[in-house]
């Protein structure tokens, strides 16, 4: 299934109108499964399903290793749109809760305050100490590398990119889809399937860095998150309490470190 889709639009320039052709990003849902029955439908650009869902999985606290799941795959080779996770049964002991909770922790529900979100995400993820660092003079090297692994965006101008770097800088995986959270979850999900999730170092993201972006990167063991764009008030005070470093890059190329500013060697107080 491809991710673009040529589609005709009609152009206005210069008190003309003529037509072009230019490629869409697509959106489709994807049905997630856990041990055969409905858990989340989450709208996302087809491709890396079995990732998508491993990282997914991760991030919600459903697994902790490859090994709690007993298997994942599509459910049919014809429908690439549903994907079944099934658990050992010693996780599914474990997560019993969680799956009769049934809905997405990371997800923004009605009727709660920050507090009690950031409250409530502590169940599964838990502060972070310092073991990771970065010079800020390799952070434009970061960012510059997720330039480079945007073809998706190239093409149509509507995806948004991940990307999970080892300690050196060295790529270890990225991914491009319509939402923000589908590319993180399929960047990470490609480590976490491999076994080598203990080397990831940084995240850089396109997007913003909202607060169920801290929680993916938080479930990976990540320290350091850099973003585009800013974060959000409430991703701040989670990567503050996460013992996190958030940062993004300004209009001008500037750093802007909001939390864990020990981690950016070249920094004083």
């Amino acid at each position: 299934m491809k991710p673009v889709r040529n589609h005709r639009a009609h152009r206005y320039r210069g008190g003309r109108i003529d037509i072009v052709h230019q490629n869409l990003i697509i959106e489709e849902p994807l049905s997630i499964r856990i041990d055969g029955r409905p858990y989340a439908v989450v709208m996302r650009t087809p491709g890396e399903e079995i990732a998508h869902v491993a990282g997914f999985c991760l991030a919600e606290g459903l697994v902790d290793s490859p090994d709690d799941f007993a298997a994942i795959g599509y459910c049919s080779e014809a429908d690439l749109n549903v994907v079944t996770a099934t658990m050992t049964p010693q996780r599914r002991r474990k997560i019993g809760g969680l799956l009769r909770r049934r809905g997405f922790v990371s997800q923004t529900s009605c009727g709660i305050c920050g507090k009690e979100l950031i409250d409530d995400l502590h169940q599964i993820v838990q502060p972070m100490t310092l073991t990771s660092s970065l010079a800020i003079d390799r952070v434009e090297t970061a960012v510059g590398l997720l330039n480079r692994h945007q073809a998706l965006y190239r093409r149509t101008g509507g995806s948004h990119a991940a990307m999970v770097l080892d300690p050196e800088l060295e790529l270890m995986s990225h991914a491009e889809d319509v939402g923000r959270h589908n590319a993180l979850d399929k960047a990470v999900g490609n480590v976490f399937m491999a076994g080598r999730l203990q080397r990831a170092a940084v995240i850089v993201l396109s997007s913003r860095i909202s607060y169920e972006l801290v929680q993916k990167a938080a479930r990976a063991h990540v320290e350091i998150v850099i973003a585009l764009s800013r974060p959000t008030q409430l991703a701040v005070d989670l990567g503050r309490r996460l013992n996190m470093s958030l940062a993004s890059l300004g209009k001008r190329g500037d750093l802007l470190i909001y939390s864990g500013k020990k981690r950016f060697s070249g920094t004083v107080a």
